[in-house]
């Protein structure tokens, strides 16, 4: 771990983050009778760690307005002049700073709630969510607020990110690229060669922070196709790799700040109910909150009450 950057980081703050990330989504998921909930139960304290101090990413003068959509940066429209990826939530870009690449798209009302509670998104920001014309869109695209790239079905990041860390490690930049990924991802080949082409080239700029909740949308991962043993697939590939739970804040802060003369990966084993045990109600199936009666919506009314006391 790097001291001074260890000094720096404020646990205490990372759990405040966790926890707004959770009442956020949960709040809105009432409100709009649905929401994708478990991925924040799962997620909280790893983007809370992120955007709580593990990232170097450049300050802002203050938390950033949702803007419209105004086409894709097609070559003669005037929208080339325009367009701004949702990398600007992260501040401008810099040799030393670090980017951050978002994977798993359907976490995009997760990543929102956490750029309001770091102040990088505006805090009505999700009064935006899947509008017409909006860029707070409900599966997260490169417009979209955190979002520097179109990340495809599922798992076109990491070779994205791969591809920015070559760029980056022959122009000599110190900074790293990260990128957040979902367990469901190593179930798609395009990860394995992404895998396979960052070891080969050495790119100890890589980080990778995985959410290991070992749910999907059809049910449990181990029940649709089980991925494990995960950390012994990665290490073959050429990868350090670290396993940590992904609730310990400490533990996690820590392994993100460790050299690595590889790319290194954090395998982080969560709970897709963290915070929010009435969840276990709709096991075995959690990918999506929808409520099937006004009863149901009563119980997550009181269960919102509990967790914002």
């Amino acid at each position: 771990m790097s001291d001074s950057r260890a000094e720096k980081l404020d646990i205490v703050e990372m759990q405040r983050i966790a926890s707004g990330i959770r009442k956020r989504v949960l709040a809105h998921t009432i409100s709009n009778n649905g929401g994708y909930m478990s991925q924040a139960c799962s997620s909280a304290e790893l983007l809370a760690a992120m955007y709580g101090g593990v990232l170097n990413l450049a300050p802002l003068d203050g938390a950033i307005n949702p803007p419209n959509f105004i086409g894709v940066p097609l070559v003669g429209t005037p929208s080339v002049k325009n367009y701004k990826t949702g990398a600007q939530f992260h501040g401008v870009k810099g040799a030393s700073l670090d980017r951050f690449i978002i994977s798993p798209a359907h976490y995009a009302l997760v990543v929102y709630a956490a750029l309001i509670e770091t102040n990088r998104l505006r805090e009505d920001g999700l009064d935006f969510f899947n509008k017409d014309g909006s860029t707070v869109e409900m599966i997260g695209a490169e417009h979209s607020p955190g979002f520097e790239t179109t990340t495809g079905s599922l798992s076109q990041a990491l070779s994205q990110a791969g591809g920015i860390a070559i760029a980056r490690k022959i122009r000599g930049e110190t900074g790293k690229t990260w990128v957040f990924m979902s367990d469901g991802e190593f179930q798609e080949g395009q990860t394995w060669e992404a895998l396979q082409a960052s070891s080969f080239h050495k790119l100890s700029n890589l980080r990778v922070i995985v959410d290991v909740n070992q749910a999907q949308c059809d049910g449990p991962m181990e029940s649709v196709m089980s991925i494990e043993p995960l950390v012994d697939k990665v290490r073959a590939f050429g990868w350090k790799v670290s396993v940590v739970s992904g609730h310990d804040l400490p533990e996690l802060t820590s392994v993100c700040l460790e050299e690595s003369n590889q790319p290194h990966m954090i395998l982080c084993y969560t709970d897709p109910v963290r915070g929010l045990p009435l969840l276990n109600e709709r096991r075995p199936v959690l990918h999506y909150l929808r409520f099937k009666s006004s009863e149901e919506i009563a119980k997550y009314k009181l269960a919102y009450e509990e967790m914002v006391k």
